[in-house]
């Protein structure tokens, strides 16, 4: 049932991949007096379908799945798509989370979150995805043969499109701006997440190794994305003397 004060239209459209049915209900039902149109999916090949079929606000991806587990989906949604996809599972160690973000996920929930908490960062994920940019009119930020337009939060390498995430896409943005300037690891925290929750330490590193993978940049000899020991990372122009 639609909240009486929002019209389908402006209701955003999640979906929830998840083979407990019990629990997809209950963030179903508190999702939707909140704006949000949630649709249930709860085995890896269906809910695989559905992301590939319609189009999305977010997606709530559990790990453990039948047919396909939560890493396989991630892994072939990524393929087609750039839906914010907010991982959900009752595994919480640090290996699993560092290994759906490689995977692609925008962000890493364990099952004992509270309801606040679920929204929070639904609500961070989506903004991030659709967050007008204040420089609407500005021209693309040029590194090297890179070119960033923060506008239509595009990315090209030698005229070649490059699809992020909307976390990559954000920091990628972040250190343009800084140009030869370090980065620290807060200061980049603070521009892609919400600070009325907490991240885990390595997140920054490893949204920023996915990130250089798909700019084909080798952390020993970076053409683009320095690491400076104990401070933070910095973009550097490859064409620069």
């Amino acid at each position: 049932m639609c909240s009486p004060h929002l019209e389908t239209a402006d209701r955003q459209r999640i979906l929830i991949i998840d083979d407990d049915r019990k629990l997809g209900r209950l963030i179903a039902g508190y999702l939707d007096p909140m704006g949000y149109e949630v649709t249930l999916a709860h085995t890896g090949p269906d809910g695989l379908a559905l992301v590939l079929a319609e189009d999305w606000h977010a997606v709530l991806l559990d790990l453990m799945l039948p047919g396909m587990d939560g890493f396989e989906v991630l892994k072939r949604i990524r393929h087609e798509s750039e839906v914010p996809v907010l991982m959900l599972t009752a595994r919480g160690e640090e290996a699993d989370r560092i290994v759906g973000l490689e995977l692609g996920a925008d962000d890493y929930l364990p099952k004992t979150f509270s309801s606040r908490e679920l929204l929070a960062r639904l609500r961070a994920v989506t903004r991030r995805a659709e967050r007008p940019s204040r420089e609407a009119g500005e021209l693309a930020i040029r590194v090297g043969p890179l070119r960033v337009h923060a506008a239509s939060r595009k990315v090209w390498m030698d005229d070649l499109p490059i699809v992020l995430t909307p976390v990559e896409f954000d920091l990628l943005l972040s250190l343009s701006k800084a140009m030869g300037r370090v980065r620290t690891r807060e200061q980049l925290l603070e521009e892609i997440r919400d600070r009325n929750y907490e991240v885990f330490d390595r997140s920054i590193d490893v949204h920023i190794s996915a990130l250089r993978k798909k700019l084909g940049d080798d952390p020993k000899t970076p053409r683009f994305i320095r690491t400076v020991r104990s401070a933070g990372y910095a973009l550097i122009d490859p064409d620069a003397d």
